[in-house]
């Protein structure tokens, strides 16, 4: 939320950032009286010398013009309705989610609808239930503990937050349900299904704990960098970690709940209705009625007879093309596509992050082409884009008729049957997120590490330097490290019951490797909303220090690699908290109850999805309603990295150019540095390398064809909104985010259930002229 999202990189020639910060706050302060109301249609500090508004440009003006700084501490926030709405709609999204999961374009249930659901039932709750704050019908009850348990009084924003994040956290899809989804299909293994409830417990807990052993650590190293409170100092406290993604809820909570008597708050909230609901019609269009509208492409009407055509110009089927220069009119893909594990949103991703992440696109599509067109790695003998495994003849390689009975390596069997290959693209992908890990590493230290060290600096001198956290001062912290140990006690039991084939030893390895990369891979999210896709070291490691089972492979990855996905949604909702000034153990304690209660919900749906589609599934291009990409991908990986990675990815190996690639990516940030510090105005400071390399895999394997919409609006809202229409980007951007993910969400749920397929009977439209035979698109539907 920076300058075009990203704070500049120290320049020689200025003072250091968290210097500036310090200098603007104190005029923040001495406006205070004006600041209250962050929605008020005129604000003394909103304004330039000439009267104008400003365009949002700093870290402080986003956190501070954006979001309130009120607070009060007397809200309750464990109440009835918090807890009866925030697990039943935490229900309700672990559910939505884990159909999400089996999409052609997997997306994720949306805060935002999880968070209007919240408010609607939350009012509703506080007209009909008895209690002190209610004497609508004239029942008058007690005023002690159990009634204002049941009703306090109005519906809080603290109440609505908490529901919500109990509500996300439940609706994500558990990684250790891929596991269980990948023996299921694969090796036709089911595990017991008290270890696997266990596994899910203790793997989705684990990270939201993860903090809890660096106090642990900290009394024999009382100045080590592990502390939580040190880690927080650097990764949640300075203003300049804003965390894009949390600012459109934020705002939807400030337009529910503060100043709703004002009339700007009136056509804020009427605004959001409107944009809702005009969404949810329009969504059956695209998504049902004229799947065409999913990709409309120009060149496929065109030339409906070319493979090449369909590689490059399609794109409204899962791997199918590129999508280059296709319009998408569904929001549910324009809105939702995934970068590694970040959702890239047109109207609230930075605009620094998007133009990254098209430049990298630019150079995912010409190098796609190229490999296929130069037959690199046997290209043309696969599919286009696949992520499966194939002979070499290109069918599909049986990847148990080389494990034996325990799932492991059986040299003679590969003897017989031959190394498998991976599609082209699919190997692209793989480089591009090696070298994105690499350059992870090293974008943090020369763009953020000064920073870095002067936020512990001031940390520890006990300096207050953001305004919100002034108000956080109030409440006390969370002790996690009881926590750490009671789900690494029960991970370590549910992988020997589990027969997972790892040894105990490699789960501590496994939780060390994310207690590592967690500082580089929160602080580039922090500040660009992007997420590293650490997957691919984590399995290169676990490959060479227990070789030859993708057994052990996954059950590596999913501590050492999901661990630190469940402990970046915590530092997210830290952040979150901070804003809304949620007491810390609330947050922990809404956030277990909805790993919980989503993890379970999660492998029950899986299971149902599985035993009624489970061809489709298994299908390379799976149909418009359902797929398997993300199984399949998962298990490519596990059996290449798992079975073969110290076969196929040695120095001498096919596909040695993988793990490779890591070393590679220390190296790409260092030009764009040195540009900087040679020519500080070209804006090499703005380039995001880990971005750029992470989309050298953004076509494969996903419905392409919103790319071109999402960078126009993209550019529409973050730059042109942002820079020439300030009060409306302040006012209406992020509602209008909001709005648009709630309706399209609310309108995929209903969907599913009416026709889609998900209460067990599909209702197909009949074909017309935009909802043709074969690809929606036109494009010519390739043989494989």
């Amino acid at each position: 939320m920076a300058t075009d999202a990203v704070p500049p990189a120290p320049d020689a020639d200025r003072t250091n950032l968290l210097s500036e910060e310090k200098a603007e706050k104190s005029s923040i302060r001495i406006a205070e009286p004006v600041v209250a109301e962050v929605y008020a249609d005129v604000r003394e500090i909103d304004l330039d010398e000439t009267g104008k508004e400003r365009p949002i440009v700093t870290e402080v003006d986003a956190a501070t013009r954006l979001i309130s700084l009120e607070d009060d501490p007397t809200l309750p926030v464990f109440t009835f309705r918090m807890w009866f709405l925030g697990l039943g709609l935490g229900c309700f999204g672990a559910v939505l989610g884990q159909i999400f999961y089996f999409r052609p374009q997997p997306v994720g249930v949306s805060p935002l609808f999880l968070q209007l659901l919240g408010y609607l039932l939350g009012i509703t709750m506080q007209e009909i239930i008895p209690g002190p704050g209610n004497q609508r019908y004239g029942l008058t009850t007690p005023d002690n503990a159990f009634w204002r348990f049941m009703n306090p009084g109005p519906f809080n924003i603290k109440e609505h937050v908490a529901i919500t994040i109990l509500a996300t956290t439940a609706s994500g899809s558990a990684l250790a349900v891929t596991i269980f989804a990948v023996d299921d299909l694969y090796y036709n293994v089911q595990p017991n299904v008290a270890v696997a409830i266990f596994t899910l417990i203790g793997s989705q807990l684990i990270g939201y704990s993860l903090g809890g052993m660096f106090p642990f650590l900290s009394r024999f190293l009382t100045r080590s960098l592990f502390s939580t409170g040190i880690m927080r100092a650097f990764l949640v406290y300075p203003t300049y970690m804003i965390f894009p993604n949390v600012f459109p809820p934020c705002q939807l909570f400030e337009a529910l709940h503060h100043g709703k008597k004002m009339l700007l708050q009136k056509k804020r909230v009427r605004f959001f209705r409107w944009c809702f609901i005009a969404i949810f019609i329009w969504e059956w269009f695209p998504e049902f009625i004229a799947p065409t509208l999913t990709g409309i492409s120009v060149f496929c009407l065109a030339k409906r007879d070319s493979p090449w055509f369909t590689r490059i110009f399609g794109g409204a089927t899962g791997n199918e093309g590129l999508g280059l220069l296709s319009l998408c009119l569904d929001w549910n893909y324009i809105s939702g596509p995934h970068l590694s594990f970040c959702t890239i949103g047109a109207l609230f991703t930075p605009l620094s992050t998007q133009l990254s992440v098209y430049f990298g696109i630019v150079l995912c599509m010409i190098a796609f082409c190229a490999v296929y067109a130069n037959n690199v790695w046997e290209a043309q003998r696969f599919p286009w884009l696949s992520q499966g495994l194939f002979y070499e003849n290109g069918t599909r390689y049986n990847q148990l008729s080389i494990l034996d009975a325990n799932f492991r390596l059986d040299k003679a069997a590969l003897e017989r049957q031959g190394l498998p290959w991976l599609a082209g693209t699919q190997v692209l992908a793989r480089i591009g997120v090696s070298l994105s890990i690499g350059a992870t590493i090293t974008h943090v230290i020369i763009w953020y590490g000064k920073d870095i060290i002067e936020s512990i600096r001031r940390y520890r001198a006990g300096e207050a330097y953001d305004a919100h956290l002034e108000k956080m001062k109030a409440y006390p912290e969370v002790p996690m490290w009881w926590t750490f140990i009671g789900t690494f006690g029960m991970s370590m039991a549910t992988i020997y019951t589990g027969n997972s084939g790892m040894p105990g030893w490699g789960l501590v390895v496994a939780i060390l490797i994310a207690a590592m990369f967690l500082p580089f891979v929160a602080t580039v999210y922090a500040i660009t909303g992007y997420v590293t896709n650490m997957s691919s070291l984590v399995q290169i490691l676990g490959a060479s220090l227990m070789p030859g089972s993708p057994q052990v492979n996954m059950y590596f990855t999913l501590y050492g690699f999901s661990t630190v996905e469940q402990a970046l949604a915590l530092v997210q909702d830290l952040k979150r908290q901070q804003y809304m000034k949620i007491p810390p153990r609330v947050t922990f304690t809404i956030q277990a109850s909805g790993a919980i209660v989503g993890g379970l919900l999660n492998y029950v749906i899986m299971k149902v999805i599985i035993s009624t589609h489970r061809e489709v599934l298994l299908d390379v291009q799976g149909s418009n309603v359902w797929s398997g990409l993300e199984i399949q991908a998962f298990n490519a990986e596990a059996v290449s990295w798992g079975a073969l990675g110290n076969i196929l990815y040695a120095p001498s190996g096919r596909y040695a150019i993988v793990p490779f690639s890591i070393l590679i990516g220390l190296a790409v940030p260092l030009p764009f540095w040195l540009a900087h510090r040679f020519f500080p105005t070209l804006g090499a400071n703005r380039v995001i390398t880990p971005i750029i390399c992470s989309a050298l895999g953004w076509c494969s394997g996903r419905i392409n064809s919103s790319t071109f919409t999402l960078f126009l609006l993209g550019i529409f809202s973050q730059y042109y909104l942002r820079r020439y229409r300030p009060r409306w980007f302040r006012k209406y951007n992020y509602l209008l985010s909001a709005a648009l993910d709630g309706g399209t969400q609310v309108m995929i749920f209903v969907f599913t259930f009416a026709v889609g397929g998900g209460s067990g009977k599909v209702v197909n439209m009949p074909h017309w002229a935009l909802n043709p035979i074969g690809n929606p698109d036109y494009c010519m539907r390739l043989a494989r």
